[in-house]
């Protein structure tokens, strides 16, 4: 027992205290958390756009009569369904690889090149999760809003999208946890995230365990936590509906 816990103590130093290796942990944690936060945003800009596309076309597609608006719509949520249904149906490395190798080719800047690919993948689920919430409000607050004098697009604006928002804040909450994870693959195009420090510090030291441990971990303690703030979120809106 005594000479395992030396050999613990030993791989420790050698993994994080000397060289002060821990600095890559610590730097590969704030690319993670940059990427993931930046990514999600623009998931959410893409997701409400493509939401509100495919929501508007269900809701009104029927009514409307033949003409270049009724085109329009109809191309637009084509478009919408082709790259949810591209986005949903191929792996998130090999957009990655797609948009570091083929569409910005020419970006040196691989945080940049991470937080639009991954943004276009939250995107693609963050559509259908904000959909989904707009389907879910009454068709009457669209007449509510018509009372007002708002037009279809300030109606959305200003009443239907703020209802879908808080309907599924909890579920948006938890695509945030779930990129957080999935932005693991970013050492594939040599970005030093979190896990790409792990493997680095695994190189030096040629110890997979400890770094690998470490990595884990903290991914562990990140998920831990923010699913601690969702579930705070999910009562404090169920509290506010009483």
């Amino acid at each position: 027992m005594q000479n395992f816990m030396e050999n613990l103590q030993s791989q420790f130093y050698t993994n994080f205290i000397e060289k002060d290796r821990w600095h890559f942990l610590l730097d590969g944690l704030k690319v993670t958390l940059q990427l993931t936060f930046c990514a999600v945003l623009i998931g959410i800009v893409i997701g409400v756009i493509i939401a509100m596309i495919r929501s508007t076309h269900d809701k009104n597609i029927a009514e409307m009569r033949s003409g270049i608006g009724r085109f329009i719509l109809k191309f637009l949520n084509f478009l919408a369904k082709v790259y949810l249904t591209v986005i949903r149906g191929t792996p998130v490395v090999v957009q990655l690889l797609i948009v570091y190798f083929v569409i910005l080719a020419s970006c040196k800047n691989k945080l940049i090149v991470g937080m639009i690919a991954f943004g276009f993948n939250s995107g693609a689920y963050v559509a259908e999760i904000v959909r989904s919430g707009i389907m879910s409000v009454d068709d009457g607050q669209f007449e509510a809003g018509r009372s007002l004098g708002f037009n279809y697009i300030q109606t959305m604006r200003y009443i239907i999208i703020p209802q879908a928002l808080k309907s599924v804040l909890p579920a948006l909450a938890n695509e945030f946890i779930v990129l957080l994870k999935e932005t693991s693959v970013a050492g594939y195009i040599a970005m030093q995230d979190l896990t790409k420090a792990g493997d680095i510090i695994r190189g030096a030291t040629f110890s997979p365990f400890m770094p690998l441990l470490a990595v884990a971990l903290i991914y562990l303690v990140m998920v831990m936590f923010f699913t601690f703030l969702v579930n705070k979120l999910e009562r404090r809106l169920r509290n506010s509906e009483r």
